[in-house]
């Protein structure tokens, strides 16, 4: 357990760590923010492809050399990330680590499904699950720290004691899975497939804001490649009988039922991380470091609430505890729709503490009752897909909201506007005041006037953009209420700790 703790916490600690020190590595190498993006665009990638292979992959190679090698991968990869003095070496082994971090995720998260006897199931995927909240909110938080006090390739060297030790705990205490399949030949073209299609598909996520998306015919030829590229993959892995992702778990009405949840899930959890921290350090003028702190305390909320949740849910139906978690994700979400641009960390603690609270008890059941239902191999290559519809689910919840955010500031700074006349006397009075103190400072009467308008475009664009982020919050917590009804489409309790009971290889 140890082993894949420490592979998977050292996975999602990376996903957001880099992004912290972008702006330096971009100093250093000398590249344009174009270019940069690839550090984080490439590893994202290679993940995202690599990750519903996870289950074939360790089936094909065996669970302990199969991760023990990612583990070995990753770190190997890290390292030379940090000794990378380019910008293209640095890309190139950010896409190794992208397809050596697939299976600590995936891979781990399925073995103690396998290897732990049930009762003991909902408190170690507590545990595991706790990295998976923990991660991306130290993240930032540990590469401000790392970035300020040393150098950028520090966030790459970190990661290679803790592999080095979890690939070693791993070869000497993990047994390969009692599931795994005879070899058999590869479905290379079902590879070539899932690569096109989620490689086009998550280069037009990470690409649309920036190109504005359909009006650029990058954008198109990237959506056309991945709508031909995933319906060509699925209508083929459906034909074949030995596919390399295994589609047919979906015919288990909870886990269908919990990998929607899971994408619902997704879109909320990583956009709420992805908008809190951009409305912290745009508005409020934060440091990475210090929005990393800001984030922190829910992280702890749920490390305190998992293994809560844990002891209940052997009692208490999954259906009632992803409720409970998700009417707090929404009351979370309204508070937010409070912030000003007054608004600092003591508006914040209280409303991060209840989403922290709330999403240990809406991940931990939604996963018991999504992966529950299935057996032997299937709980590998179901563990991929539930993973990557979070993960994708996320990308599509961050461009979405990064183009939402545009186009509500737009609205909203035009219909701010409108209210600004020269008939209006209280702005007349609030202009005289700024231009009266600019003189006072030493300004011409001419320059002072136009400095005051500027002032106040300025005033009225933060405030435009604090109404769009109220938007977007009203937004999320729209969609968790509407993914409430996903719930009824989860196996009832008593089946769900019927299963638990029978599972993990039937002890």
């Amino acid at each position: 357990m140890s082993a894949v703790m420490l592979g998977s916490l050292m996975q999602m600690i990376d996903t957001s760590i880099v992004n912290v020190a972008i702006p330096t590595m971009q100093g250093n190498l000398g590249a344009t923010l174009d270019q940069i993006t690839w550090v984080s665009t490439g590893y994202i990638l290679a993940n995202v492809i690599v990750l519903p292979l996870t289950g074939w992959l360790s089936s094909l190679f065996g669970r302990r050399r199969y991760l023990a090698g990612s583990m070995l991968l990753f770190t190997a990869a890290s390292f030379f990330c940090g000794t990378a003095r380019s910008l293209e070496v640095l890309v190139l082994f950010r896409i190794v680590q992208g397809m050596g971090g697939a299976a600590l995720m995936s891979t781990a998260q399925a073995t103690m499904f396998e290897i732990f006897p049930p009762h003991e199931i909902p408190m170690t995927q507590a545990v595991f699950s706790m990295t998976v909240m923990v991660g991306p909110a130290i993240g930032p938080t540990l590469g401000g720290w790392i970035t300020d006090n040393y150098n950028w390739p520090w966030i790459f060297f970190i990661n290679v004691p803790i592999g080095i030790v979890a690939a070693f705990l791993t070869l000497a205490f993990m047994r390969d899975s009692a599931y795994a399949r005879a070899r058999r030949s590869i479905d290379f073209l079902g590879i070539f497939l899932l690569a096109l299609g989620l490689g086009c598909l998550q280069t037009m996520l990470e690409k649309g804001t920036r190109e504005n998306w359909f009006d650029s015919p990058l954008i198109i030829w990237l959506a056309v490649g991945a709508a031909v590229g995933l319906v060509a993959f699925v209508l083929w892995e459906l034909r074949i009988p030995h596919p390399v992702v295994n589609l047919r778990v979906l015919r288990h009405r909870g886990f269908a039922a919990g990998t929607v949840f899971a994408m619902v899930v997704g879109f909320a959890l990583y956009g709420g991380i992805f908008v809190l921290p951009v409305f912290l350090q745009s508005l409020r003028h934060y440091t990475a470091m210090q929005s990393g702190l800001v984030m922190l305390p829910g992280a702890l909320a749920s490390t305190v609430a998992m293994p809560i949740v844990a002891r209940l849910v052997h009692r208490i139906s999954p259906r009632v505890l992803s409720a409970v978690g998700i009417v707090g994700s929404v009351i979370f979400m309204f508070l937010l729709t409070r912030l000003t641009i007054d608004s600092g960390p003591e508006q914040i603690l209280w409303p991060m503490i209840l989403r922290g609270a709330a999403l240990g008890f809406m991940f931990l059941p939604m996963t018991l009752a999504t992966l529950t239902p299935l057996q032997g191999n299937e709980i590998a290559e179901g563990t991929a897909l539930f993973n990557l519809s979070r993960q994708l689910a996320g990308s599509v919840g961050i461009a979405f909201l990064s183009t939402f955010l545009l186009h509500r500031e737009t609205f909203h700074f035009e219909r701010l506007s409108e209210r600004l006349t020269a008939y209006n006397p209280g702005l007349r009075l609030w202009l005289q005041q700024v231009a009266a103190g600019l003189m006072a400072g030493g300004s011409p009467p001419v320059v002072a006037h136009q400095q005051a308008l500027g002032v106040l475009a300025a005033n009225v664009q933060a405030q435009a953009a604090v109404l769009s982020y109220d938007d977007i919050f009203l937004l999320m917590g729209v969609v968790l209420l509407a993914g409430m009804s996903l719930l009824l489409l989860f196996e009832p309790g008593s089946a769900v700790h019927d299963r638990m009971r029978a599972s993990a290889g039937g002890e």
